[in-house]
């Protein structure tokens, strides 16, 4: 008899944890319940990084012992791949998937699809997921976890029907300052080329980047995407000595890396991992203007003004009160991609900013970043392993992967 296979849709306000533990202890009910007697796991960031704490802790491999690897060393997609292949050797009846798909690139998807698809004969699985072109195509049962209710869905394509979304009608708020760069080129690679040990990272890469240009980076997890960004923010010393320039300064000219930093807003994920005190979301965006993890000075008219404006923009002057750490998932993003937009810095660098999003979310995030590349002078760069849905770059270049080093093209 084949096995039933279920998604649940969950976004950045589901209560998914619940549901884990539910399921996990035998105490579901509705279309669950032939589940409550059988054995089951997890598949989940969070089991990998306590797997990859416990060989951290007793200096041995838990997983990959045939190899001799251990989790740490190993790629996003290889890391994934292990755990589903240990998880699988404990006979389970159910597996719960947890964004299986999250941080891989296209390629590892596949291989790991590929790799559920063949577990899917033997065993139910349950995949929680945020983005709808994730979902597993094996999948005969649908439903979305709002907070802590379950909704289920007749067929398939009601469960996949479209959500609108937000959009934003106020214009982008003006700078409280411009910045005088004269140098039409902001950042040029010429021939730049990377080696860690002796792995090729990099390989002969040539890209200029324009003031007012909206690029995408996108690649392969591995392919160099973080090491080209931290040679260009000043993070990286394999840029010494090489043809690469910024703001119209050869790399190790004798040019101040903080000055660059001044130059350039920077948002990844983990940055809001950063922001542990109790701060306002008034106060979160403010910081941007000063250049701190939160603000202990008293905010002047303008820029008590300034963060009124964006709030305003991002619908979300209402929690100007509401402590940072209280807001959902995508509310923090798109507070923290204002805070890094405020000044409007010659160059803006996002970095996979939308990793762990659900749709609505994301379709958002995106909408905010093409407003800000079309109405402000900002260069943006825009830094993904997948194609995300809605993005309106000018130019992308691609980072292909060799046994040389990613050489990158034009797209």
């Amino acid at each position: 008899m084949s096995k039933k296979h279920w998604a649940v849709f969950i976004d950045n306000t589901s209560n998914k944890n619940q549901l884990i533990d539910t399921l996990l202890q035998g105490k579901a009910d509705s279309n669950f319940k032939a589940l409550n007697n059988s054995k089951g796991g997890l598949y989940s960031k969070r089991v990998l990084e306590k797997f990859i704490e416990e060989e951290d802790r007793h200096d041995t491999k838990i997983i990959n012992i045939e190899k001799g690897q251990t989790l740490k060393t190993m790629s996003s997609g290889e890391q994934k791949k292990a755990m589903l292949s240990h998880l699988l050797k404990s006979n389970l009846d159910f597996l719960i998937l947890d964004n299986p798909f999250d941080n891989i690139d296209f390629e590892s998807q596949e291989r790991l699809q590929s790799q559920l698809f063949e577990a899917s004969k033997k065993i139910s699985i349950i995949q929680l997921v945020s983005r709808k072109a994730d979902l597993l195509p094996f999948i005969d049962n649908f439903a979305s976890l709002e907070g802590s209710k379950l909704i289920f869905y007749k067929n398939k394509s009601e469960a996949l029907a479209p959500h609108l979304n937000s959009v934003f009608n106020d214009e982008i708020p003006k700078p409280p300052k411009s910045y005088e760069i004269k140098d039409e080129v902001l950042i040029r690679l010429d021939g730049v080329g990377v080696k860690y040990v002796e792995k090729p990272i990099l390989n002969n890469i040539h890209w200029t980047i324009r003031k007012g240009e909206f690029w995408e980076l996108r690649g392969n997890n591995g392919s160099g995407k973080t090491t080209i960004l931290s040679m260009i923010t000043g993070d990286n010393p394999k840029g010494y000595g090489q043809e690469l320039f910024i703001f119209g300064h050869k790399k190790g000219s004798g040019e101040s890396v903080w000055e660059i930093k001044k130059l350039i807003g920077y948002f990844t994920p983990s940055i809001t991992d950063k922001f542990t005190g109790y701060h306002s979301v008034e106060h979160m965006i403010i910081s941007g203007l000063t250049d701190s993890i939160g603000l202990y000075v008293r905010s002047t008219e303008v820029q008590l003004r300034l963060a009124k404006e964006w709030l305003k923009l991002i619908d979300l002057w209402d929690v100007k009160d509401k402590l940072f750490h209280d807001l959902t998932m995508g509310q923090k993003r798109l507070v923290m991609c204002a805070r890094a937009m405020i000044k409007h810095p010659p160059l803006l660098i996002l970095d996979e900013p939308t990793a762990g999003l659900d749709d609505a979310s994301a379709m958002l995030f995106v909408s905010l970043v093409n407003k800000f590349a079309k109405e402000s002078t900002t260069t943006t760069v825009f830094v993904s392993h997948r194609k995300e849905p809605g993005l309106k770059p000018d130019y992308i270049y691609k980072l292909d992967m060799s046994e040389n080093g990613s050489t990158g093209r034009v797209l």
